[in-house]
Formats: C-alpha cells, sequence, structure tokens
C-alpha cells in the first residue's frame, strides 16, 4: 500500500512538472557584445597601428526578447575612436533597442619634439623622434610621418616631447614678400604668362597677391618654382 502511494505521489509530481509552462526565452547578452566588437573591429578596418576594442558590460537585468538579426549602429556623431557608444536594435519579431559602452584603443606612432622647437623655426628631421602611443587619447590632426613636418614651422613655441600636430604648422614659403614671380593664367584654348612681384610670403597651395609691372594687383595660388596660378 504505501510503495502504491509513493508511485502515486511521483506520478502526480511529473505531471505538474510538465504542466508548468517554460521560462520566457531570453536575449543572449553575450551575443550583444559580440555584435558590438565585431562591429568595432569591422568600423576600424584599416587604421594605422594596433587597434585594441574593449566592449563595455550588459546589464544583466535586462530582459530582452530573443532576436535572430541584431543591428549595431552607431548614434549621430559616434565613431570607433576611443570612448563611444554602439546601439543595437533589433526589428523582429520584438522590436527593441539598447546601447552599449565600448573603447577602442589605437597603439601607433606618431611624430613628437625631440627637442625644444622656437615658433617660427623651421623644422628639421633631427628635431623630431617617433613615440609610440594611444593616438585616441592625443588631440586630432597628430602627424604619424616625420615628412609631414620637416620645412614647415610651428605657430606657438613648443617644449621638448609634446606631439607635433598639423594644424598647428606653417607650410615653408615658396615665395617671399618683393620676390620675383611668373604669373600664369589661361582659359580654353590659350595661356598667357607676365612677370610679377609677391606682396607677402606664401606657402604652396596658399592665396597670395602679386604686383605686375603695370601696378595692378592680382591674387592667385601660389606654386613651388615662383609660380602663381589666376583663374579667370
Amino acid at each position: 500500500m504505501k510503495r502504491t502511494l509513493t508511485a502515486a505521489l511521483l506520478l502526480i509530481n511529473s505531471a505538474a512538472a510538465l504542466a508548468q509552462p517554460p521560462a520566457a526565452a531570453r536575449q543572449d547578452l553575450g551575443a550583444l557584445r559580440l555584435s558590438v566588437e565585431q562591429f568595432l573591429q569591422t568600423q576600424t578596418a584599416g587604421l594605422p597601428g594596433a587597434v585594441t576594442v574593449t566592449v563595455g558590460p550588459v546589464d544583466q537585468r535586462m530582459a530582452l526578447a530573443p532576436c535572430p538579426q541584431l543591428q549595431p549602429f552607431f548614434m549621430p556623431g559616434a565613431r570607433a575612436w576611443g570612448k563611444t557608444t554602439v546601439g543595437v536594435r533589433c526589428a523582429a519579431p520584438s522590436a527593441w533597442t539598447v546601447y552599449i559602452q565600448a573603447n577602442v584603443a589605437v597603439q601607433a606612432e606618431y611624430v613628437a619634439s625631440a627637442v625644444p622647437l622656437a615658433q617660427g623655426q623651421a623644422i628639421e628631421a633631427g628635431q623630431l623622434v617617433l613615440v609610440k602611443g594611444d593616438l585616441t587619447t592625443l588631440p586630432a590632426g597628430i602627424a604619424t610621418d616625420i615628412s609631414q613636418i620637416v620645412g614647415r614651422s610651428s605657430n606657438a613655441s613648443l617644449a621638448a616631447g609634446t606631439p607635433m600636430r598639423l594644424d598647428t604648422l606653417r607650410s615653408k614659403p615658396v615665395m617671399v614678400a618683393g620676390q620675383l614671380v611668373r604669373v600664369v593664367s589661361g582659359g580654353a584654348g590659350f595661356r598667357v604668362s607676365a612677370e610679377a612681384r609677391a606682396v607677402a610670403a606664401a606657402s604652396e597651395g596658399q592665396l597670395v597677391q602679386v604686383r605686375t609691372a603695370s601696378g595692378q594687383q592680382v591674387s592667385g595660388i601660389a606654386k613651388a618654382g615662383g609660380l602663381v596660378e589666376v583663374a579667370f
């Protein structure tokens, strides 16, 4: 009798267990982090140096419906550089969007001053050094090749070890004030040239004013070799 009662209780418990609804399926949060990591690795392809992607933690309390196709994306203005935020959305069967913090580090060589540099001083290769560091922690426009700096001058005096920013440098002048230059211009089927004198110093590609022999003052683009191109 006792054995029969025990068997009956086991059957009842088994039936009750089978009758309980399964726990609601949830999105694998590890898959969220993986989708963000793969997205950032794709976005950083081609960057110089060694790129390291670190995805921040995901709130384990989130209960998101499973998504067969995760869609990572950037918010407007965000990019795969330094500290960033990546959105991950699901369109179907349930629509939801979450945002995950991440960090992209780019270890590469950049150019720094090896010695103090005076304002306006023409910079030589021996005054520069290559330093390795995380480019994402430096200001924008950092030079990564010494050839980008040689011959240019700084807008301000710089201490040794200062990262060289291209936007704070002036190019070496291709002409100086009072220099005799040749003004060239052309159009459909013709090209003319004449001598003139530069009114001010100018680097290649800069707009410069020149004065012709007749006293007329015109503007053109300074070129190497003492040329000024004037467009009509």
